[in-house]
């Protein structure tokens, strides 16, 4: 896995940075806000709830205060300052795209450019239901609303030759093979097409940022796969079913000892995305990585290019039935 102190850090006051992420206040998110932080970035936290968020950046400020001295004699080493940015609440809720509008325009008014643009929001494997958008809730939140809010905040991100990164999961590769997004996947039990329905939304992410790195080729363009981390937020809807959400729970702590990563281990993979100066346009435009920031393969499905293209113009047609042009 890579060592964050071994990536850039930056002076605000000389080079000053930007960051957007959305679900940034807990799980993988926290500590991938807590790193951009403490690297020197201006970090702007999207999510809907703002006590939630509100009390993320002040536990992040606590810790990153507590880290200081430890991490300034080891970075040190690297030859390094350590210069701390700024963290700021937008609000932002996925299953409202006005929401997502007003929130991208707030953005665009606030900065003029935007270095590093993280799609990290999920929800996973919930019960069946539509958005007051009309859009299957995983459907939108991890992909269609991360769709408009990169394609609202793009011209900031070109300005400054900038970086998408958006994560995926292993859990697309369930997407045996291409299926229509129109498809809703609602049967019985849940249980089970809940997953089909989360594999759609996780591979259609991993395929509009392919298609991004072909029409954008000056923006860096990346997915990801952060590691299996199980103790998150994502897992609590089967964590407190009745009766049956201790044998999930206890299900999610065996994975997790065995195979599993922590939140912080989890954030690797984005931060050598969104901070490696060893990534280029060039050279990395489109790739997946996975687990700590190592290079890897997505399916043949989400790496199809016209697979891709189907979803890239389906998500168009429907954004624009919607009312919001691309």
């Amino acid at each position: 896995m890579i060592d964050p102190n071994s990536l850039p850090y930056y002076n605000p006051e000389v080079d000053r940075k930007v960051a957007v992420i959305t679900g940034g206040n807990s799980g993988i998110g926290w500590y991938t806000v807590l790193h951009l932080y403490m690297h020197g970035f201006t970090v702007y936290l999207c999510g809907r709830t703002s006590h939630k968020i509100k009390k993320a950046i002040n536990e992040i400020t606590i810790e990153a205060e507590a880290r200081l001295g430890l991490l300034e004699k080891e970075v040190d080493d690297f030859g390094k300052d350590i210069h701390l940015g700024s963290l700021r609440y937008i609000h932002m809720d996925l299953t409202d795209l006005k929401c997502v509008e007003k929130a991208a325009q707030k953005l665009l008014k606030l900065e003029d450019k935007i270095d590093v643009l993280i799609n990290n929001a999920a929800i996973l494997a919930i019960p069946y239901e539509l958005t007051k958008d009309g859009f299957e809730i995983q459907l939108q939140t991890n992909y269609i609303a991360h769709f408009l809010l990169t394609m609202r905040l793009l011209p900031a991100i070109k300005k400054c030759h900038g970086r998408i990164i958006t994560l995926g999961s292993l859990g697309h590769r369930l997407e045996v093979t291409y299926w229509n997004l129109n498809k809703k996947w609602d049967y019985k039990p849940n249980m089970i097409f809940t997953w089909f329905r989360y594999a759609v939304a996780k591979t259609a992410s991993i395929q509009y940022t392919k298609m991004l790195s072909i029409k954008y080729p000056e923006v860096l363009c990346l997915s990801l796969h952060p590691g299996l981390v199980m103790n998150t937020n994502l897992f609590s809807y089967w964590t407190r079913l009745p009766i049956v959400g201790m044998f999930f729970w206890l299900f999610f702590q065996i994975i997790g000892y065995f195979v599993g990563v922590s939140n912080e281990q989890g954030s690797l993979a984005t931060l050598h995305c969104a901070l490696s100066p060893d990534l280029t346009p060039e050279r990395d435009n489109g790739k997946y990585f996975t687990t700590g920031g190592v290079e890897s393969k997505c399916s043949y499905v989400a790496n199809n290019l016209d697979d891709a293209a189907s979803t890239w113009i389906w998500t168009i047609h429907e954004l624009k039935d919607r009312g919001f042009n691309i």
